[in-house]
């Protein structure tokens, strides 16, 4: 499995939460909203909801927040009207892009990411032009500080809940599940007491692709737009 990362990624991310909290639970509602109305209210049968939940309560949303948007999900509340709507595209030098976005304006978001990706040297491509290149899966990542020893303990108890593979890195350890198993694993890491610092199902990159100092700079500048836009809840690319 490809050893692409996002740690420097989620930190840049942790930051933008501390400055802007408002948006990030402006985001965490949407994605509880459209989880709850695509699987329903019960937490313990929709998967996708716990998942939206679990992260909200990880960025120290309001309880009321949550339950409202849960209640505008299942209809017991009025609200806009949400879609999940997913974007392949195209970087620099061929780095290939999925956008995951929530939006209540599709011809607006649309065009919005294109703009992003045309202004800096890319383009939108056509459904299934690039997700045939990345896999989806549950990933799990723990900082060395919160290892403290325990590598080979966590690495044994997550190999018999069902983690598929490993990333030892200087940041920390990564772990790769199936989507079925995710929760799983999760849950004996939580048994473990061990903090984890991300969690969730992404799309990983099959191979990576190496890129120049001055696409680089192109492609964190995609970066910056894409985690400071309003309707992106993800993105992922196959940058190395």
């Amino acid at each position: 499995m490809s050893g692409h990362s996002k740690w420097s990624s989620i930190k840049h991310k942790k930051a933008a939460t501390d400055a802007k909290r408002g948006k990030v639970f402006t985001r965490l509602g949407k994605l509880i909203t459209i989880s709850a109305r695509e699987g329903g209210g019960d937490m313990d049968s929709n998967f996708n909801l716990r998942m939206a939940v679990d992260k909200a309560k990880k960025s120290n949303m309001p309880k009321d927040n949550i339950d409202r948007a849960i209640k505008r999900g299942t209809g017991e509340l009025e609200g806009g009207q949400i879609e999940s709507i997913v974007y392949e595209a195209y970087g620099p030098n061929g780095v290939a892009y999925i956008v995951d976005t929530l939006t209540d304006n599709r011809n607006r978001t649309v065009a919005e990411i294109k703009h992003i990706f045309a202004k800096h040297g890319g383009n939108l491509g056509e459904k299934n032009s690039v997700i045939w290149m990345f896999d989806y899966k549950g990933v799990i990542r723990i900082s060395k500080e919160n290892i403290a020893g325990k590598l080979d303990e966590i690495e044994l108890q997550v190999i018999e809940a069902g983690a598929e593979d490993f990333n030892n890195q200087e940041e920390g350890l990564t772990i790769y599940t199936s989507v079925g198993d995710f929760l799983k694993v999760k849950k004996t890491l939580f048994e473990m007491e061990i903090e984890l610092d991300s969690d969730g199902l992404e799309y990983i990159p099959k191979n990576t692709v190496a890129v120049d100092e001055k696409t680089l700079k192109q492609l964190e500048v995609i970066g910056e737009l894409l985690d400071e836009h309003d309707d992106v809840n993800d993105y992922s690319t196959n940058q190395e």
